[in-house]
């Protein structure tokens, strides 16, 4: 991991390989995929595998979902890792219902047994992997401080933090505090959320953050990691010329290269 990281956050069908490649290009130490469940990927489903396909070296993540060991097991028996692959991330933030009351996403944050065996799992395999989580699945658990009970007890090479318990909205303002006990714990701590300018960088830096991880900012401006930089930028109309290109070389699903067009750099 580089001294101080600028992390792509994992984004529903927007961080394929195109937009990955382009942030990377302007900034982004380190990409992830889409998040993917390992049940679908051991089951060997295609349209799953396609989507953690690394088309270049761009520096990336595979970002999983799940719980029974036994799916990861045969999942990681089939796959062999591509040129870019960075590791895999385990996803204990996502707040949707559907992996909630599955007992994975947000509602993961206090089995922590549980974390540290699917952990232990991938490293045996001799990968890295990380861990992307909320403060919390509700406010009752982010005031007992779940999440440093996980930090504390769990050997992962990075921790993301998203300062938000799983019942809060993004219209919800992300709690800062949390960043320095988390840092305090002596493990790699990535701070995530409403993070968009320089002075917001160097905050997390005097917190004793390892990295930022950007996720909203970068759909409406995949340039901002170069901008927080200082790298020199290209012009709206060449970003979209670069990344249109990748699209033709690439083909990917459609829905990508809308969502992008979309919401990105006006």
């Amino acid at each position: 991991m580089e001294e101080f990281s600028y992390m792509l956050a994992p984004i529903e069908d927007m961080t394929d390989s195109c937009f990955r490649t382009m942030c990377h290009k302007y900034g982004a130490d380190l990409t992830f995929t889409e998040l993917m469940r390992f049940q679908s990927l051991a089951k060997n489903n295609k349209p799953s595998w396609d989507r953690i396909k690394l088309d270049d070296d761009t520096p990336t993540v595979i970002q999983l979902i799940g719980s029974r060991e036994q799916f990861l097991k045969k999942f990681l028996k089939m796959f062999n890792p591509e040129k870019g692959f960075k590791g895999f991330n385990l996803n204990l933030g996502c707040p949707a219902p559907n992996f909630v009351n599955q007992g994975v996403g947000c509602a993961m944050i206090k089995r922590i047994t549980k974390t540290k065996k699917l952990a232990d799992i991938i490293k045996d395999h001799s990968f890295e992997v990380s861990i992307k989580m909320r403060l919390g699945l509700n406010q009752y658990e982010k005031e007992k401080k779940v999440y440093l009970n996980l930090i504390d007890a769990v050997d992962a090479a990075f921790f993301i933090i998203h300062a938000r318990s799983g019942n809060q909205t993004y219209k919800d303002k992300a709690d800062w505090s949390v960043f320095p006990e988390c840092a305090k714990t002596g493990k790699n701590i990535i701070a995530n959320g409403d993070i968009k300018t320089k002075e917001d960088v160097e905050l997390m830096r005097s917190y004793g953050c390892k990295g930022v991880m950007i996720g909203r900012p970068a759909i409406a401006d995949p340039l901002i990691f170069a901008k927080l930089k200082g790298m020199e930028v290209p012009s709206t109309e060449e970003w979209k010329i670069e990344y249109q290109k990748l699209v033709d070389e690439r083909n990917p699903s459609y829905k990508y290269e809308k969502n992008v067009l979309k919401h990105a750099l006006g």
